[in-house]
């Protein structure tokens, strides 16, 4: 009896396992589909955490079989602060630079004393965060507020 309950949770583990991208579940295939309508998708947000998720979400939706036309970050506040050369951020967004742009609110960079020759190579400053997310809303995005 041991043996095939043993079985039983090695036969489940091993499902689960399958249906897992990069310690995330898969997208369902009507999600995947879904999101096949609209091939552009714009986020905004002002933590380093939500920067990081975003980032992870790209990986999840690639790995899912979304296609994917153009990916956004555009980031406001004070991790504005965190996108400087050298930072933490950096080695992360290295990955993602070629894939994945990054849009910095010029009057955040202004508000904390950030300059463009700071920023991390390949970040791209906006007049500000709210006209560009109404721009890539009107060229048609999905678009989220983080």
């Amino acid at each position: 009896m041991k043996h095939v309950r043993y079985c039983s949770f090695f036969l489940f583990m091993l499902v689960l396992a399958t249906n897992q991208v990069s310690g995330q579940q898969q997208l369902s295939a009507e999600v995947v589909s879904d999101l096949q309508k609209t091939t552009q998708y714009a986020f905004v947000l002002s933590q380093d955490r939500h920067f990081r998720g975003v980032l992870s979400m790209y990986d999840k939706l690639v790995a899912s079989g979304v296609t994917i036309a153009d990916y956004e970050i555009v980031v406001k506040g004070k991790v504005v602060l965190q996108l400087k050369k050298g930072s933490e951020l950096e080695s992360l967004y290295q990955k993602y630079k070629d894939k994945v742009r990054v849009s910095v609110c010029s009057v955040a960079m202004s508000k904390l004393g950030v300059s463009a020759d700071e920023l991390i190579l390949g970040l791209i400053p906006v007049e500000t965060a709210s006209i560009r997310m109404l721009q890539l809303q009107a060229r048609g995005y999905n678009t989220l507020t983080y």
